[in-house]
């Protein structure tokens, strides 16, 4: 895709906007001239922000509104008020096919029932899931369904596998995907009615898209023997929530033994390459920008508590959904 791609953006989700948003697009903005922004907010609050930006000037349009998605808000309470909403315009704008992608680090709930109200769903495709890229020994998954919906059958999480796999493709284009369904067991046996007559459905399926490995548990998930990981909503939700106790436990208690006596400060001083490294591996913000999968136009949330760095990141996730045509892939391979 060679045309400027147009980002909708809602600048006043999430702590701290409109400023980690703006900041989030300066950085953005510096590697990334091809893009136009379309900023949605209060926009004396985003002008006084700008003044200092070094973003050209023809990179972005401000559309002024007073009104925001609160973080306490209900899904119910975004969606009768929220028309004229910085998020629900952004969606509005993706809809209009005045944008090609929306973004916002909002209220999850809101956004998940504003882009279903404004957005259609693919043809052929139920169920919208919630994606996100989690780190593993080579490189990086894709993980869904994370919380869309509790209860899945059998087709649901076929299209969870097509889905997943073509944003695997359209985020890492070099790479060959690698589909396994997360089960109690790699055996064949394991696993309730519905991951059983999924497996035998994938394992059927002939595509081009990617190759169907079996069954993982939850252990090998980080191996990296696959990169792309289907359950239902309610077990992507467990074991999202596990992994992020499970990495702030482990970053929490390497501080305290680095930091709790001489021997490990000094410790510290002398493997401080390979602890810089270890924290970027676990750094949340790199893997920010959660997407929106199934609905005919992408939507991608970023979490509303990350810093400009993770806002910037959840641009780029956008940049290449739409660079690499993540809808049209998805499009061709369902059934």
């Amino acid at each position: 895709m060679n045309k400027q791609i147009i980002i909708a953006v809602d600048a006043m989700g999430g702590d701290n906007s409109p400023q980690k948003i703006i900041d989030g697009i300066e950085l953005h903005h510096l590697n990334n001239r091809n893009l136009f922004y379309k900023i949605f907010g209060n926009k004396n609050k985003i002008v006084e922000i700008l003044k200092n930006k070094k973003i050209n000037n023809n990179c972005y349009e401000i559309i002024h509104t007073d009104e925001s998605i609160k973080g306490e808000d209900s899904a119910l309470t975004a969606a009768k008020r929220g028309k004229n909403t910085s998020m629900w315009l952004a969606i509005e704008s993706v809809k209009n096919k005045t944008s090609h992608i929306a973004v916002s680090a909002g209220n999850t709930g809101a956004l998940f029932v504003i882009a279903k109200l404004n957005l259609n769903m693919i043809e052929n495709i139920d169920k919208p899931a919630l994606s996100s890229l989690w780190p593993n020994k080579i490189g990086m998954s894709v993980v869904l369904d994370l919380g869309a919906n509790i209860e899945c059958n059998e087709k649901n999480l076929k299209d969870f596998s097509i889905m997943g796999a073509a944003l695997h493709k359209s985020l890492y284009p070099n790479e060959t995907v690698k589909v396994a369904l997360l089960n109690i067991g790699s055996e064949e046996l394991k696993g309730n009615t519905i991951i059983k007559n999924t497996y035998q459905d994938l394992n059927n399926l002939n595509n081009s898209l990617f190759e169907f490995k079996g069954y993982i548990e939850g252990n090998h998930i980080m191996d990296g023997d696959v990169n792309v990981v289907v359950t239902d909503g309610f077990t992507g939700n467990v074991a999202l929530k596990t992994a992020e106790g499970t990495a702030n436990f482990i970053t929490s208690e390497l501080k305290k033994a680095l930091t709790g006596n001489i021997i490990g400060k000094i410790s510290s001083i002398i493997n401080l390459k390979n602890i810089n490294k270890f924290k970027k591996k676990l750094d949340p913000r790199l893997y920010n920008g959660a997407i929106l999968l199934g609905l005919d136009s992408p939507v991608v949330k970023s979490h509303g508590g990350t810093d400009y760095i993770g806002f910037a990141n959840a641009l780029s996730v956008c940049e290449k959904i739409i660079k690499n045509q993540l809808i049209d892939k998805i499009k061709n391979n369902i059934n």
